[in-house]
């Protein structure tokens, strides 16, 4: 029925949708004020979802083994992960930001190798090659003063990016330990509440409180916030878990990564922004990287 097939391209919808949404709120708020409220309106609402779909709480299912995965996955994938990613939004915006996120397949591939044993063969290592070249595309070009290859968009953002795509990997690595016969919702609320314990811990010593509660005051923001979790975190998270439970982390990972070819329309359309023919090969060679790594 490829049901994990399904949900993996079903992710990359929600993530194009929770990532747009949230390059907005995050450049009137900051990335850590978003990053929690965004995780707060995520556990309401998969709290109700978790509760009607588990008899009130009652079929949970739940191993000391599979929750402690969960956890670590919860806190490398959204409070590291994320919170990288999510400051790379308001550098570089969110279409550079997720091409960069496409390196997230290779570094799953060369995380598996040594942590997991798995093979990595020519074919994989040249997908990455494939996947590397299509991202410098983008991201760097001629000078018109003096012709030499310089990089075109803030190198601040684009570590952020990567480090996002390194947190990304691992939490998806240790999902698909935590998740095995667990139903995916129920994981999902498992890693938010991780996420959240971690960055109630770094806004606490950042001392950003103020700044998260007055963002309640502002509609557009919460509006965003709220449509970017219901795609993000909830709904996306929960799909991508559903995707590397009924198919291999190799095919989810290769689906879920075409969010930079979906995202190039929804960037012109809604932020304006002038998209060069280089860029759109660049995420096509990328893309088409990270699936000759899984694929070959």
């Amino acid at each position: 029925m490829f049901i994990g097939e399904i949900a993996a391209i079903l992710t990359a919808f929600c993530w194009v949708g929770s990532s747009v949404s949230f390059e907005y709120a995050g450049k009137k708020v900051g990335s850590l004020v978003l990053n929690l409220m965004r995780l707060v309106v995520s556990l309401v609402i998969i709290t109700i979802i978790n509760f009607f779909i588990t008899s009130g709480f009652r079929n949970l299912n739940v191993t000391p083994e599979a929750f402690q995965a969960l956890l670590f996955s919860g806190l490398v994938g959204f409070v590291l992960g994320d919170m990288f990613l999510f400051q790379a939004f308001v550098e570089i915006g969110a279409r550079v930001s997720m091409l960069i996120m496409a390196l997230a397949p290779p570094i799953t591939a060369v995380m598996s190798y040594f942590i997991l044993g798995e093979k990595l063969g020519f074919i994989q290592i040249a997908g990455m090659m494939l996947t590397f070249i299509g991202i410098a595309i983008v991201v760097m070009g001629k000078d018109k003063g003096s012709h030499k290859i310089v990089v075109r968009h803030p190198i601040k953002g684009i570590t952020f990016a990567f480090l996002g795509a390194v947190g990304q990997a691992l939490g998806l690595i240790l999902s698909k330990v935590g998740v095995a016969e667990l139903n995916p919702f129920v994981a999902t609320e498992i890693r938010i509440f991780a996420g959240i314990l971690g960055f109630i811990l770094i806004i606490t010593v950042t001392k950003k409180w103020s700044g998260f509660f007055g963002t309640f005051k502002n509609r557009n923001v919460m509006t965003g916030i709220t449509i970017g979790s219901i795609f993000g975190p909830v709904v996306g998270v929960s799909l991508s878990l559903m995707a590397v439970k009924y198919t291999s982390t190799a095919i989810a990972s290769t689906l879920m990564a075409i969010v930079p070819i979906l995202i190039i329309p929804v960037s012109i359309i809604f932020f304006k922004e002038k998209v060069k023919v280089n860029e759109v090969m660049g995420a096509l060679i990328g893309v088409l990287g990270v699936a000759v790594i899984f694929m070959g």
